[in-house]
């Protein structure tokens, strides 16, 4: 004997048959873009059909292939040891000028990052009588009667009496320094896996006459033509940025000339940027969460702010 539910059940399972495979990508594809009931009402689908076919396909879940290719390597014991007791770097006459000298040194000790040699440092700060101000306005002066007036110059006393803020901007650099030497060893100057990807994918592609970047446009369909190492989500979209702006920061803390990485990671940075306007939210708290990420790294001027904005309010 057949019940109600039966039927109800063999109906349900027809009406799923009857989705084709086209259905289905068109469903997958106009998700990327708009809200589950939206892709119903675009479709002609039940609602509880167009969910199943979306949670079916796993391609709105974290791409756990992709995460590992965007992933710093982890944190290892570093062969390099540093001095049990850190040297002091020597004093030198550079202006004739004791007192400017004295906090061109302690500068000078300063950068080297090390908190015990830092510590020392800003306690001798205290013991100098004349304003730090004073002196940076006499090193200024330095400055421009030695490069025969060229104001320019003047620009290298800029923020001389602030030794705190070049303390902390120091420890920071000496820090993501060593952790770069703890993830990568020698290595960390040599392209990644995630860049190489990046290379291979966009390989033979050159910048435009007076133009400084990669064809956004074109970078963007070498990259869709890798699906497997896609973004799947916001989430995915932030990790990668954040894998990005990590690499950067550890590269500029050895040496701040060679820490941009290859033109092709650039171009896929901002691809998975001008993602956030296409990728749908899958809630709140992803949605906010992008929002965080636009005002924090300052790209919340960018060209595409706005239309990642208009996305996550959708």
């Amino acid at each position: 004997m057949t019940t109600p539910d039966m039927k109800l059940g063999d109906s349900s399972l027809k009406m799923k048959q009857r989705v084709s495979e086209d259905q289905r990508r068109q469903v997958l594809d106009l998700r990327r873009r708009h809200s589950l009931r939206e892709v119903a009402e675009a479709t002609g689908l039940p609602l509880g059909t167009v969910k199943t076919i979306i949670s079916r396909s796993g391609a709105f879940r974290d791409n756990e292939a992709h995460r590992a290719l965007f992933t710093l390597p982890p944190i290892k014991a570093s062969a390099e040891t540093l001095p049990s007791v850190p040297e002091l770097p020597p004093q030198q006459r550079v202006t004739g000028d004791k007192e400017v000298d004295a906090v061109l040194w302690l500068r000078s000790i300063i950068n080297t990052g090390q908190a015990a040699l830092i510590e020392r440092a800003m306690e001798a700060s205290k013991k100098i009588k004349t304003p730090l101000k004073d002196l940076e306005k006499r090193y200024s002066d330095h400055l421009l009667a030695n490069c025969n007036g060229n104001v320019f110059a003047t620009f290298g006393s800029f923020g001389f009496a602030d030794l705190e803020s070049l303390a902390s901007r120091a420890i920071k650099q000496h820090r993501e320094r060593m952790e770069g030497i703890a993830r990568f060893g020698s290595a960390l100057m040599n392209d990644t896996d995630a860049e190489v990807f990046c290379i291979e994918a966009l390989r033979g592609m050159k910048t435009t006459k007076g133009e400084i970047f990669l064809d956004k446009k074109e970078a963007a369909a070498r990259f869709n033509a890798h699906p497997d190492l896609m973004p799947n989500t916001l989430a995915d979209c932030l990790y990668e940025l954040d894998y990005w702006c990590q690499l950067y920061w550890l590269r500029n803390a050895a040496d701040r000339y060679a820490s941009d990485g290859p033109q092709e990671a650039t171009a896929r940075d901002w691809f998975v940027f001008g993602l956030l306007a296409e990728i749908r939210p899958r809630d709140k708290t992803e949605a906010l969460a992008v929002f965080r990420y636009l005002v924090s790294s300052d790209r919340n001027d960018m060209e595409e702010s706005e239309a990642i904005m208009l996305n996550l309010i959708g």
